[in-house]
């Protein structure tokens, strides 16, 4: 639901950016827009609201005859049923979605009636999300502070930042009844409702006004209320709660010790006018101060949903409104028709610092569109009578006593806040003796951080350099320069650091631009104020040093890295296990610390803080660093830079709190720097910034309770108004409680939650150890493939496992020989990437063949292939086997091989086979080859070599082995034949395999193969010139048909047509033997 809020939000962001009605279109026929929620359990349901609206505009017909216009009202609810939670809670797109349907349909009026829910309300006028919506809002409701100082809503009942100013000023108030209160417990019910929601939700909020000027605590279960009011170590008697009298009788229930006259309820119960109806208050109401509207209402509530007479204060806000949107069209309409052609849309203005008087009384809006109303305090006296004790106006924050003289369960006056301990505390004396003592204290302290002071001072005016024999630079190591990746907005820059040891740590040198080393006297300040810096959230800094380069800082080394790169390392960091919520919290912690200490001390300001001069060491501790050195740095202009910066240069200690909120942003987002869905282009947010109030995203609309409270915080602190942001001191004071919150509400010791951290980053090291594991695995299968592609996979084995191979003697394997017959002729006539193919393709398909069989290939050389099969592997007699059917295969092959650059040319081999004993072995250190050595490899390239093309000429070593297995081969004895070395031996041609059709070509005749041998160079130079003809005729176009005609047929002669003495001849296998 949320990922389609944020694209209805982006969707009408062009759409609502320019008015869709003019103010002369209003005054033809004025339509209100009421976009309300539509269901049958909430007071401001459309349902409701609908009836009294139509009273208004009947109403205002009556006024509006003479001016000739009328209002008429466009009615839009959204219903929330459909969804899980309904109500206010899954309100969030309702009203932003309805906006577009009445946009789309041409029907969006001069004035928005609704809605009442806060969140709905927020997605329309939050100037973050550029919505900017120039129509005015009128809502009874938008309580909570997300909905405060906005450009174009008017909000008719009293929202959550007056009624938090109610309790600032009414707690300091001091009168004759009321003592000053400091300190009080907020109680928050959990099913409260909408307005009572938002009321406490300010008065909770660590970042708020109230938390900040008040000491409150918060309690969120009964039992906790109870256990605090039968504590005699409570803090106040002052307790806080919105609700109804139902309400404060069932909190009280079962606790006695509630109704004392020590203790103190206050009860928010604006919307109910019980307390001028009753005559009669409960019991349980006797300590008990209730804030409420003032006596003004000429209607009666009715909060009976089910009675067709329903009334509330919600829907008589939504009738006034419309009373008051005629009232506002009326005194434009009696303005001059030129002033009123040049207003494009009814201004908000025309609503705020006015007053209107109506069914609920008198409406007066502030500047920002908030109702001022002169709120009752309201107590029950001795005769159980509700009776107005005080009214406090919110337009100027004053208390008024109405009743001097109360008859109350306190007596004469309100209790005071803090509980009565029973301590005597009128020892006058001991006071006074105290406090003498303090001042003399005061005084000797006063007086020695004087003379410190000027000690301080006269040192200062002195610098030394370190010596240089004391800083070991890392000259042969590799950390001697470090790389660190830093991004900012996509680009990488890699800045350079000299480490070094000193004081046997390691240490950053950092090289002091324009300086010579010898240091005037604002730098010799700076240095020494510099030194004087020692915090666990800072770097320290050790001094200067000079060397030949340079002179250089000596300053703390972070291990880690910067926190930029930490955040962006998502891997060693992961979001789920390592960088939690609480981690998060923790890292602004540590910076939030930094630099308060930083603002306290002689620096005051830091000027350039980013999160990549937030280093991280090796205990994940986040440190500052680049402080001071003002004179040897100066602050840049970028994305972490305070906007009146980035518009006049310069440093203060507000802007170092705006660059915080940009660090938070990427800490609880872990994006890039000013991340924003919007923009990515760096120079353009920079624009944006300058020009406008543009911030990066923050998303409230999926964050939790948690989440808001800090997000809340980060919005303060990059506020535009460098005035309302929060020091460092408060920001720190706020995450600390919520980290002390985090601990009290787990029960978790911070040792449980050391050990909770170890233990998950204990499992993320074993996760990221599994995918190095399996990528390592990978890797070595990959390099085992190649390997078993150059050497037998037994010798690999042997390699990796001892790191020799000892050579080996077979008693009997089988060796194969082949060669291309022509093979020198056909290289002269062509080039050597032609050559290169040629040998590719052939090998190629020998090698697909090979891989059928249980053969070994022991290498290629130039035109020549060798196969072995019986190692280095055994095979008992299947190696004979193996081999001639392999030869098979690859003869089969040849017989349809065709060249690629010489076309009808064919392609013979010779292949020669025989069997017997051989030695094999790796040979070499570099580029190792398994080499067979013996007679019978010598036998079977003798047997090769005298062979014919297209002929298997084999052994009779070999016959003898295929006559002891079951497989019957055919042969033809081919005669006596001379090999070179062995003297004349009886060979044999194979011919085939019984049962097998191999499909072999027919052997060319022996006149044939000698006058092919003649000619090959002749034809090869034929077809060469025929294809260089058939080229020239392809591109040659503009011939008549019957030269095309011609062209193919001489096409089709040099591709196809051979010489007559190149057709092969039939044998007749009359010498044919079956094995």
């Amino acid at each position: 639901m949320s990922a389609s809020c944020v694209w209805l939000c982006w969707c009408i962001l062009g759409i609502l950016a320019s008015p869709c009605w003019g103010v002369t279109q209003c005054l033809d026929g004025t339509t209100i827009n009421v976009i309300l929620l539509e269901d049958q359990e909430s007071p401001w349901s459309l349902k409701f609201v609908r009836g009294e609206i139509e009273k208004a505009v009947e109403t205002d017909s009556a006024i509006n005859t003479a001016q000739g216009f009328n209002l008429t009202a466009n009615y839009g609810g959204f219903n929330t049923t459909y969804y899980r939670y309904g109500g206010c809670q899954s309100s969030i797109c309702g009203g932003v979605e309805e906006l577009i349907n009445l946009n789309n349909s041409g029907n969006l009026g001069c004035a928005v009636l609704g809605p009442t829910c806060t969140i709905a309300t927020f997605q329309m006028v939050d100037a973050e999300k550029g919505l900017r919506l120039r129509t005015p809002i009128m809502s009874a409701g938008s309580f909570g502070h997300s909905c405060d100082y906005t450009l174009n809503l008017q909000r008719l009942l009293p929202p959550a930042r007056k009624i938090s100013d109610f309790f600032i000023h009414f707690w300091k108030a001091d009168n004759t009844i009321k003592p000053e209160w400091t300190t009080a417990y907020v109680y928050k019910m959990a099913g409260n409702t909408e307005d009572c929601f938002w009321y406490i939700n300010a008065l909770e909020a660590d970042s708020s006004k109230f938390a900040q000027n008040i000491t409150r605590k918060m309690l969120r279960k009964p039992e906790e209320l109870r256990k605090v009011l039968t504590s005699k170590n409570r803090t106040s008697n002052l307790f806080i709660m919105c609700g109804s009298p139902k309400d404060v009788l069932e909190v009280k229930r079962g606790t006695p010790e509630a109704d004392s006259s020590d203790n103190l309820f206050i009860l928010i119960d604006l919307y109910n006018d019980k307390y001028y109806t009753n005559t009669t208050s409960l019991p349980s109401m006797k300590n008990v101060l209730v804030l409420t509207m003032p006596d003004t209402r000429q209607y009666t509530i009715n909060s009976d949903l089910r009675d067709n007479d329903t009334m509330n204060d919600y829907m008589a806000a939504y009738h006034d409104s419309v009373l008051w949107v005629g009232q506002v069209m009326r005194m434009i309409s009696e303005k001059p028709s030129s002033e009123i052609q040049q207003m494009e849309y009814v201004n908000a203005n025309f609503f705020r610092n006015t007053t209107f008087n109506g069914s609920a009384g008198i409406y007066k809006l502030d500047r920002h569109g908030d109702r001022d109303v002169n709120l009752s305090i309201i107590y029950t006296n001795t005769d159980s009578k509700y009776c107005v004790l005080f009214t406090f106006d919110t337009e100027d924050n004053q208390t008024t006593v109405v009743e001097t003289h109360p008859s109350f369960i306190w007596g004469n006056r309100l209790p005071d806040f803090i509980p009565d301990s029973g301590m005597d505390i009128g020892n006058h004396n001991i006071v006074v003796i105290v406090l003498a003592v303090t001042v003399v204290v005061v005084a000797t302290i006063a007086f020695i951080f004087y003379r410190q002071n000027r000690t301080d001072r006269l040192h200062r005016k002195r610098w030394s350099h370190m010596a240089s024999d004391l800083i070991s630079q890392l000259e042969n190591s590799k950390r001697n320069v470090v790389s660190l990746k830093i991004e900012d907005e996509g680009k990488n820059k890699n800045f350079k650091i000299r480490l070094a040891y000193y004081d046997k740590k390691t240490v950053i040198l950092k090289e002091l631009k324009h300086s010579d080393g010898n240091f005037s006297e604002t730098q010799r300040i700076e240095l020494n104020a510099l030194l004087q810096i020692d915090y666990y959230n800072l770097t320290k800094f050790y001094g200067t040093v000079k060397f030949d380069q340079g002179a250089f800082g000596v300053f703390e080394y972070g291990e880690r890295g910067s926190l930029r790169y930490v955040l962006n390392d998502k891997i060693s960091y992961p979001e789920a296990t390592f960088m939690d919520w609480e981690f998060k919290v923790t890292v602004m912690y540590d910076i939030a610390k930094g630099m308060s200490y930083l603002h306290a001390s002689d620096i005051q300001v830091h000027g350039r803080l980013k999160s990549t001069n937030c280093v991280v060491d090796n205990r994940m501790v986040v440190k500052i660093t680049d402080f001071g050195c003002n004179s040897f740095l100066s602050p840049g202009e970028d994305l972490w830079t305070a906007p009146e910066h980035l518009r006049k240069h310069g440093t203060s200690q507000k802007g170092d709190v705006y660059s915080y909120a940009i660090i938070s942003q990427e800490i609880v987002l872990r994006k890039s720097t000013f991340y924003t869905e919007c923009c990515s282009d760096r120079e353009e947010k920079l624009s944006r910034v300058i020009m406008s109030y543009f911030r990066p995203d923050l998303k409230f609309e999926t964050a939790t309770e948690k989440e808001a409270e800090v997000y809340m915080l980060i919005k303060s602190c990059w506020d535009e108004d460098s005035e309302k942001r929060p020091d460092f001191k408060r920001v720190e004071n706020f995450l600390g409680k919520i980290i002390s919150k985090v601990h009290d509400q787990d029960n978790e010791s911070y040792m449980d939650n050391m050990i909770r951290r170890l233990q998950m980053y204990s499992r993320n090291l074993e996760h990221l150890v599994e995918e190095r594991t399996v990528l390592y695995k990978a890797e070595r299968d990959r390099a085992d493939c190649l390997n078993f592609m150059l050497l037998p996979g037994p010798v690999v084995k042997s390699l990796k496992e001892t790191g020799v191979v000892e050579p080996e003697l077979y008693d009997e394997v089988t060796i194969y020989f082949s060669d291309i017959v022509g093979f020198t002729t056909l290289c002269q006539y062509s080039t050597p990437m032609e050559v290169v193919d040629m040998l590719n393709d052939i090998y190629k398909g020998f090698d697909s063949i090979v891989d059928h069989h249980d053969v070994y290939k022991v290498e290629t050389i130039g035109d020549a292939y060798m196969v072995a099969s019986g190692l280095p592997k055994r095979n008992g007699n299947r190696h004979a086997v193996d081999i001639c059917c392999m030869a098979l295969d690859i003869l089969a092959f040849m017989g349809t091989f065709q060249l690629r650059h010489l076309p009808g040319i064919p392609v013979w081999i010779r292949i020669g086979i025989h069997s017997g004993p051989c030695a094999a072995g790796v040979v070499g250190m570099k580029m190792p080859r398994y080499c067979l050595f013996g007679d019978t490899v010598n036998t079977a390239s003798r047997l090769e070599s005298t062979g014919h093309p297209l002929r298997i000429h084999f052994s009779q070593s070999t016959i003898n082995i295929l006559q002891r297995t079951n497989c019957r081969f055919e042969y033809e004895m081919r005669g006596e034949t001379y090999l070179k070395g062995k003297g004349t031996e009886t060979t044999y041609w194979l011919t085939g395999e019984t049962g097998k059709d191999y499909d072999l070509p027919t052997p060319p005749t022996t006149e044939n193969f000698q006058q092919l041998q003649q000619n090959l160079a002749q034809m090869i130079l034929t077809c060469l010139e025929r294809r260089a003809r058939c080229s020239v005729r392809r591109k040659n176009r503009s011939q008549g048909d019957e030269d095309d005609q011609k062209d193919q047929g001489s096409e089709v002669e040099c591709e196809s047509q051979e010489p007559e003495y190149l057709h092969l001849a039939t044998v007749d296998n009359t010498l044919s033997t079956f094995l």
